[in-house]
């Protein structure tokens, strides 16, 4: 009696040791009774029947790196389904550009489960599907975009993707956050044309942007100068019109003190410039003597000026 009293006991804390099981934070359980769903288990302490509940198993893939650094795809069946947003690194991908350049592309792909049961019951294998169908929307859309299309519109790429994703990927109950390409690493031979390419247009911007310099300066020179005349020419212009406002001030003058005597103003301004002239001549102490034409003339003023004076 004691010894199936004892068993009993045994079979009863088996019971309640397998009974009990503990979900953690972010995760959820799929409960099957029969091998028919019963309940999802949240985070916390819940209580099952062994015999008759069983927790459903679901693929889970894991991205791992060898000792060479070389990623591998580890899949193992979970009885546990994580809630949190997850990473899937994917392997390199052999895609044609639609020049048929043949490219290898490393992609990351952020999902989160956000209904666990569609996860388990809408698809067979939720991380090979998930990769699968990444794999080929990937070609798709690589293969309607040329290389140098591709390389320059990654922010483009990952935003198709992603809606492609997560619109085909709803059914299983997984929401595609972001797709991001890693790598583009086109063929050795096409890489090399491109450097030549690179080179080739620095080249051609440095000789553009040193003629457009050179341009510039000698506009620069031109508008410099041009500004410099104009001064100079007012300059000139404004010393005339000075000099000439002086001299018909200084006739002026001249016309009035004369004006008593019946003297022509204008000879006497004529006998003044005949004397400066003749002073000059003497200054530069010239041997040669100049008698002008109209010397009587030029006399003639030197006697009006000389009564000028004794008036």
């Amino acid at each position: 009696m004691i010894i199936v009293l004892l068993i009993f006991v045994a079979f009863v804390i088996v019971l309640l040791a397998k009974g009990l099981v503990v979900i953690k934070q972010a995760q959820v359980m799929i409960i099957e009774r029969l091998g028919k769903y019963h309940t999802t288990l949240q985070s916390g302490l819940h209580i099952i029947w062994p015999v008759f509940d069983k927790p459903r198993q679901i693929s889970w893939r894991y991205v791992k790196n060898d000792y060479k650094g070389n990623k591998f795809v580890q899949v193992k069946n979970e009885n546990r389904i994580d809630m949190r947003e997850t990473v899937y690194d994917f392997p390199r991908q052999n895609v044609i550009t639609s020049d048929n350049v043949s490219i290898e592309i490393d992609a990351l792909l952020y999902f989160q489960v956000t209904d666990p049961i569609k996860s388990v019951y809408e698809i067979n294998n939720l991380p090979n599907a998930i990769e699968k169908l990444t794999q080929t929307t990937l070609r798709n859309v690589i293969g309607e975009l040329e290389l140098d299309k591709t390389l320059t519109s990654r922010d483009t790429i990952n935003n198709k993707l992603r809606m492609i994703l997560d619109e085909a990927t709803d059914k299983w109950g997984v929401k595609v956050n972001r797709v991001e390409l890693q790598d583009i690493n086109p063929p050795k031979e096409i890489k090399v044309a491109m450097e030549k390419q690179m080179r080739a247009e620095r080249d051609r911007r440095a000789k553009i942007l040193e003629a457009e310099g050179d341009k510039r300066a000698k506009v620069l020179v031109a508008e410099g100068e041009k500004e410099a005349r104009i001064a100079i020419a007012e300059g000139e212009a404004r010393a005339r019109f000075l000099v000439a406002e002086a001299e018909a001030k200084a006739i002026h003058e001249i016309s009035s003190s004369v004006k008593s005597t019946g003297t022509d103003p204008a000879q006497y301004l004529i006998a003044l410039k005949y004397i400066s002239a003749f002073a000059e001549v003497i200054k530069n102490n010239d041997k040669t003597v100049v008698v002008p034409y109209e010397s009587s003339a030029m006399l003639g003023s030197v006697k009006m000026i000389e009564n000028i004076f004794k008036s």
